[in-house]
């Protein structure tokens, strides 16, 4: 087995605004508190909190439990998938600062001929400032960085995954490496009425109103190592050079409109893209308790991948998320339409269930019409599109260190289901294993 050692990215959480007097954290999740309810005798439902790290209400507060957390972006994810743990966080006057992250070692037999093996290490962290803007406003900064260059251009194994490029060439069966600058953004909130909040989001790296949140956000794949073969029918923008937001958000729904960069990162992973407004998106979430959360999006994007300049593509997507007590799970379907060119669809489903304070099970199962499995011209299967599955199941272990510091341990295996056409380049029955070690400050 051939290993080659890289490191990945850094990912911490969002802090909320200083009316809260406790916080709670979760890697998963970063939230915002819910404006202080109005001296009415009934009070105004609270409007969606930001995931990473949630707070609590103060003792005796009536303000209702909010029904939705923020995850990437300006995402929702439901309020159940709150955190148990803090990460790094301090004030300094008015400001809130919050750091979080996680750091895992991966080792992968991705099996078939065109499978590869890797030893990997993958890192996210972000630090995040934020304050109130008077009685009624707030403001919340945010960074997040990652160190996925140093794996190279060509990232990790992970068969039937394609999208973007390295050195010219198109990436097959490969999870391409994030850029350093993940997020540089702001976020400006207003109460508008009771249980209403206008809210601005933007900067010159963050994530459009499209699609459900990013996978690494998302608690239902805790524990998934590899990216999913559908990312890009799903969240692959959630890193844009350029994104401008302005949406309104209660209790129950949030309605969003973007600007956006349509053209993916390029592969000069270390520094800036070009910096555009040249697609746009709407976004529509209903989250009718604590449990749930719905969204529907649709968006027009020029021209977004390198190797199909002139295709742009209109994308739809829904999903529906779930959260109960240690059981997260994500249902979601996409459709990408070229243009000009054929609509692809993709379906994901996953799951991931703490069955208590050390041990959890998860799975993923995906369904990918993809077209660009063999990027070579004049090969015989160029263009040609495929319906391929994928599925996965796994379980992690884990090992309190500190107080703030918990080592996960485990691992998955894949299966695949595909056409016989397939099978020369594939193998008959391909089969991927990971093994993992999981470094998380804050949970």
């Amino acid at each position: 087995m051939k290993y080659r050692m890289t490191v990945a990215a850094l990912m911490a959480a969002t802090p909320p605004p200083v009316a809260a007097a406790a916080q709670q954290h979760d890697h998963n999740q970063h939230k915002m508190d819910a404006p202080a309810p109005s001296p009415s005798p009934t009070p105004a439902p609270a409007p969606a909190q930001h995931m990473h790290h949630g707070a609590t209400p103060k003792p005796g507060s009536e303000t209702p439990k909010p029904n939705a957390q923020v995850a990437s972006g300006t995402a929702l994810l439901p309020a159940a998938e709150g955190g148990q743990h803090g990460g790094l966080h301090a004030m300094t006057g008015d400001w809130m600062l919050m750091a979080h992250g996680y750091a895992w070692g991966a080792v992968t037999s991705q099996g078939g001929p065109r499978g590869d093996d890797m030893a990997f290490v993958q890192s996210m962290g972000m630090v995040t400032a934020s304050r109130p803007l008077g009685d009624s406003a707030r403001i919340e900064l945010r960074g997040m960085f990652s160190l996925d260059p140093l794996m190279g251009r060509r990232g990790y194994p992970n068969l039937f995954a394609a999208g973007e490029t390295a050195n010219g060439r198109a990436l097959v069966d490969r999870q391409h490496p994030h850029d350093l600058f993940m997020e540089l953004a702001a976020r400006v909130e207003v109460d508008v009425a009771p249980g209403a909040t206008a809210f601005l989001y933007g900067g010159p790296v963050g994530e459009p109103a499209l699609g459900p949140p990013a996978f690494m956000h998302r608690r239902s794949a805790r524990y998934q190592t590899m990216s999913p073969i559908a990312h890009h029918w799903f969240d692959s923008t959630h890193i844009t050079y350029g994104v401008a937001t302005a949406g309104v958000r209660a209790r129950a729904f949030q309605i969003e409109a973007s600007a956006f960069k349509g053209r993916e990162p390029d592969e000069e992973r270390w520094g800036f893209d070009p910096i555009k407004l040249d697609s746009w998106s709407l976004r529509a979430t209903f989250t009718p308790s604590p449990n749930w959360a719905v969204q529907v999006s649709h968006g027009r994007l020029e021209s977004p991948e390198a190797l199909h300049g002139g295709n742009d593509e209109a994308r739809t997507t829904a999903s529906v998320h779930y959260a109960r007590g240690g059981l997260s799970a994500t249902l979601a379907w996409s459709a990408k339409n070229r243009i000009p060119g054929d609509v692809l669809s993709a379906w994901v489903a996953e799951a991931n269930w703490d069955v208590d304070a050390r041990h959890s099970i998860f799975g993923r199962a995906e369904l990918v019409r993809n077209d660009e499995l063999f990027p070579e011209h004049g090969h015989p299967l160029h263009d040609r599109p495929f319906r391929v599955a994928r599925f996965e199941g796994g379980y992690a272990y884990r090992i309190p260190l500190a107080d703030k510091v918990t080592l996960a341990l485990g691992g998955s295996v894949a299966a695949y289901a595909k056409p016989d056409a397939l099978n020369p380049y594939y193998g008959d029955s391909p089969v991927s294993a990971t093994g993992f070690a999981k470094l998380t400050l804050g949970d």
